[in-house]
């Protein structure tokens, strides 16, 4: 018989068995903190500091430039123009997640842990470095606050989950087992009561702290990146439209407006946040196959002749019966005015635009060559500079063709290339190359699923197609006969049109469709395709309720 009071020796003893639960959970706790702090630490400095990255911004973009085909029309189609609150919130909660993970690595291996989160602040500083809208030295110092505290904190809630009484202490030590302070010890096992109340209270002090911190440097870059950075007044334009008349709108509620408000149009682009461009710095270049190059500041272009035009812009995204398109009346200066002061190589078929934060759109030169349009280089929107979410200082509009190919915000180059030598951001992704905006139509008025009373009723909505224009709009019950819509009077080919037909609703569950013809007489095809690689086709339908 062995001696009891005799301990084993170490070959005999049995590896420690995982911790159950109620031991992990603090660690994971305490990596997921140290995250909410390191981002905290970004968003503070880059709201205070102009020229420093917000971290999240950052790996957001990266995200973005290096999602495969069709992830954009998944994105839009689920979120619409709140994909990019949609993309920050997964980018933190994925980043939550995986501080979690390090916090349990941390438990037995804090250097790992750490190691990790290094690497991860190298993945941060390159996605910064490759943003122009960021400082090169102001992202070195960003990452390195941000991984500096999320470290610290990493190692004082490790050694507070495993119940050290000294932080700082080794960092691979076991989870302490000794009585709570007091003398009790939790039932349930784990962290005793006292050493279990002092993790909690430190862990969520810092949780809420990075809450507030990262909320108050979120709402700075926000501010800062949302404020109207005018310096001058928007040019007047030599020639305007004619004013609007009564004939150009319906008067059916819950219609779309002819002119949408610029506080209510539309956005899709691929920034998290608007770049903010310093006016008095800024100009726009004009360069590749050209005799010269030019390069023009704001008050050149201003001081150039300025028109407006109304035109009706529209994302390719854009679902049937979506409400990603809109129409504005737009100042700005001729593309083909800027171009010819370049003097444009016979061989150059490609025209492509630059934002100041390097996404490309290209388009044919013949199309902004053709005199049947007008494409420009925008200044203001509906009477107003143009807000920086639309591209101030300065935007590409060229009618008839979809945004991703040719709306450029933000505008810094325009290079003259062609077809061949040059992909812009989105054609590496799977969108067709030549995109010219659909024939399509809506429903505006009644809603999809809408409960009506018998008798008469008013079906309306809008049409477009830039820019070959609307010549008919005809609606359909339940598969019926088309029967014609009548058509507010069009501003141009360039933009949409408002329509409305009546019904003589009946009781029961119908279904109400709707088409467009264009211009040129092509109806708009039933054929339903979703958006890729060059525009949703198909009739918008609607399901309603006559009671």
């Amino acid at each position: 018989m062995s001696d009891p009071a005799v301990p084993p020796s170490p070959s005999s003893r049995q590896p420690s068995p995982e911790p159950p639960a109620s031991r992990r959970w603090p660690f994971f706790v305490a990596g997921a903190v140290s995250v909410a702090v390191a981002i905290a630490v970004g968003e503070i400095v880059g709201g205070l500091v102009a020229g420093a990255p917000s971290l999240v911004v950052a790996i957001g973009t990266l995200v973005i430039d290096l999602q495969p085909p069709g992830a954009k029309d998944l994105v839009v189609s689920l979120f619409g123009t709140n994909d990019k609150l949609a993309l920050n919130i997964l980018i933190l909660a994925a980043a939550l997640a995986i501080g979690g993970f390090l916090g349990l690595v941390a438990r037995t291996h804090f250097a790992r842990a750490a190691g990790v989160f290094v690497a991860v602040g190298v993945v941060a500083l390159f996605a910064s470095l490759r943003l122009a809208t960021f400082s090169t030295p102001l992202s070195v110092v960003t990452v390195a606050l941000a991984v500096g505290a999320a470290l610290l904190t990493l190692r004082v809630l490790v050694d507070a989950a495993a119940g050290s009484r000294t932080f700082g202490a080794g960092a691979n030590r076991a989870p302490a087992r000794t009585a709570d302070r007091a003398g009790i010890m939790d039932p349930r096992g784990g962290m005793p009561d006292w050493d279990r109340r002092r993790f909690l209270i430190l862990s969520g002090s810092l949780a809420v702290g990075s809450v507030v911190v990262g909320s108050i440097g979120r709402a700075l870059l926000q501010n800062a990146h949302s404020q109207e950075p005018v310096t001058a007044d928007l040019p007047p334009a030599s020639l305007e439209p004619a004013p609007l008349q009564p004939d150009t709108s319906l008067a059916v509620d819950g219609i779309t407006p002819i002119v949408v408000p610029n506080d209510a149009f539309y956005r899709i682009d691929t920034s998290l946040l608007a770049p903010r461009v310093n006016v008095a710095t800024w100009s726009v270049t004009v360069k590749g196959m050209v005799d010269r190059t030019v390069t023009l500041t704001y008050d050149e272009l201003a001081a150039m002749p300025i028109f407006e035009q109304y035109v009706t812009i529209a994302c390719v995204s854009n679902e049937i019966g979506g409400n990603l398109v809109g129409n504005a009346l737009w100042r700005g200066v001729h593309l083909r005015q800027v171009l010819a002061m370049a003097g444009v190589h016979p061989g150059a078929t490609q025209i492509v635009g630059r934002s100041v934060d390097g996404f490309t759109v290209g388009f044919p030169t013949a199309w902004a060559m053709d005199p049947s349009r007008d494409p420009m280089i925008a200044l203001g929107m509906n009477g107003q500079p143009l807000p920086v979410e639309h591209g101030y200082p300065a935007r590409l509009i060229v009618p008839g063709l979809y945004g991703y190919v040719s709306a450029t915000k933000w505008l810094a180059e325009i290079e003259l290339t062609t077809l061949e030598a040059f992909d812009a951001y989105w054609i590496p992704r799977g969108w067709a190359k030549e995109a010219p905006i659909l024939t399509q139509s809506r429903i505006d008025v009644p809603r999809d699923g809408a409960s009506l009373g018998a008798g008469p009723v008013a079906i309306a909505g809008v049409a477009w197609a830039p820019d070959r224009g609307v010549s008919k709009v005809e609606v359909r019950i339940d598969q019926g006969a088309w029967l014609p819509a009548t058509l507010s009077a069009p501003l141009s080919k360039a933009t949409w049109v408002q329509w409305r037909a009546g019904w003589d609703a009946t009781a029961g569950d119908h279904t109400i469709e709707v088409r467009a013809t264009d211009g040129k007489g092509e109806v708009q095809t039933d054929q339903v395709t979703p958006p890729p690689p060059d525009g949703a086709r198909g009739h918008h339908t609607i399901r309603v309720r006559v009671g």
